[in-house]
């Protein structure tokens, strides 16, 4: 018997489909596990299970009104809400699903998982066909951007007759998820960066040279996404500053979309008050032209072109020079003496440390999935061959963690 949840407060919504008639076994298991739970039932799901039936296995009333006079005479979904720990979601059906990848708050259900900051995990249940359609799948990804886990469905006979996916994860396995995502929280609440704040700059800069062209690199913002998302299961509260072309982030990271270096330069500032940690991964453009054009350059018109460039703001530089991140961790794109120019980087802008690679190497780096860098701080030097950047992010988090620990506690 598991103990994982004990005194863990689940709140089990319950949708419309044929698989709500395991629910009163999962509710069974969970309590087992020593989890409290409250159930919710969409309207729908009175068809296929009985509240009368999971009253008994939960020892809670079970809730389905939003406008229950009783319960709503003291915001009792408000209250609710926050008594959660996990929200399990099972059986999950597409209409369900469209509500809450909508913001659809029509029922007591969508209306707690939206008041609600607990985390949310959701069990499809439906036909392999309906699971399957493109609105489906779209609106799963909607959820899981927004930072909810999908369990499931697992594939095989259906109530229909059909056989694919579709089938509700069994109760015991969804035990295990949240059990799981209770020990991947009870993990990040003991490390230094737990509710710390972590700024990461990621990706290109684009400095225009008429409405049409710009000067840029090949940066895709690739590993700093991955170290924002690294930091982001180590507990820490995110915000990243994306160049042009960077992926979405994870839905519980903030994102703040930029295209010039200066741009950036503000955007940094503007939300650089209490961060501890500043990790400066973004490709800037060191220069930019003076004047843009207003409109095209005509190519007919002129036999070459000449323009001239100024410099763009020091973005880490500046950072370092406030004082006001404890920690700020530079990164370094080098084609020749790759240490050594990193070296001299690392002093003469009075970072606490900084990665470089070799970007002369075109199997890594720039626009590849693969990384090898060289994490210098004043103690010495770190080496991570070449591996996946998601791999190299969580080395380089877990490392920069353990060497600047004391400033994080203070």
């Amino acid at each position: 018997m598991m103990s994982d949840l004990s005194e863990q407060h689940i709140l089990l919504g319950i949708s419309g489909g044929i698989a709500a008639y395991k629910t009163p076994i999962l509710v069974r298991r969970l309590v087992e596990a020593g989890a409290r739970v409250q159930v919710v039932m969409t309207a729908n799901a009175h068809k296929f299970v009985t509240a009368t039936s999971l009253q008994a296995v939960s020892g809670f009333p079970v809730r389905d009104n939003l406008w229950d006079p009783a319960a709503e005479a003291s915001m009792g979904h408000i209250e609710l809400a926050r008594w959660a720990d996990q929200i399990l979601i099972a059986p999950a059906s597409a209409s369900v699903i469209a509500r809450l990848a909508n913001g659809d708050a029509s029922d007591l259900l969508s209306t707690l998982c939206l008041a609600s900051p607990a985390p949310i995990s959701i069990a499809p249940a439906m036909n392999q066909q309906m699971f399957q359609h493109p609105a489906v799948q779209r609106n799963l990804a909607t959820l899981r951007g927004d930072g909810c886990r999908i369990i499931g469905p697992d594939s095989g006979d259906q109530a229909c007759g059909d056989q694919g996916p579709g089938r509700m994860t069994e109760p015991e396995d969804l035990v295990m998820a949240l059990t799981q995502q209770q020990l991947a929280t009870d993990a990040t609440s003991n490390t230094p960066l737990h509710g710390r704040k972590v700024m990461v700059t990621t990706g290109p800069t684009r400095e225009a040279i008429d409405p049409v062209r710009y000067i840029s690199n090949h940066s895709s913002g690739l590993q700093g996404l991955a170290i924002a998302e690294a930091a982001r299961r180590a507990g820490a509260n995110v915000i990243v500053i994306a160049g042009p072309g960077v992926p979405e982030a994870h839905g519980d990271i903030q994102r703040v979309d930029i295209t010039t270096a200066q741009q950036m330069h503000d955007e940094v500032h503007a939300h650089l008050a209490n961060t501890d940690v500043f990790i400066g991964v973004a490709a800037v453009a060191d220069y930019r032209p003076a004047n843009a054009a207003a409109q095209k350059i005509k190519r007919h018109k002129q036999d070459e072109m000449q323009f001239t460039l100024v410099q763009n703001p020091d973005i880490i530089g500046s950072v370092a020079q406030t004082g006001r991140a404890k920690v700020v961790v530079g990164f370094a794109a080098e084609t020749n003496d790759t240490l050594q120019n990193a070296r001299d980087k690392r002093t003469r802008k009075g970072l606490d440390a900084i990665v470089v690679n070799d970007v002369s190497d075109h199997s890594i780096g720039f626009n590849n999935s693969d990384n090898a860098v060289t994490l210098i701080h004043q103690q010495g030097e770190v080496e991570f061959a070449r591996q996946p950047k998601t791999a190299i992010a969580e080395k380089l988090v877990a490392q920069i963690t353990d060497l600047f620990a004391a400033s994080l506690v203070h």
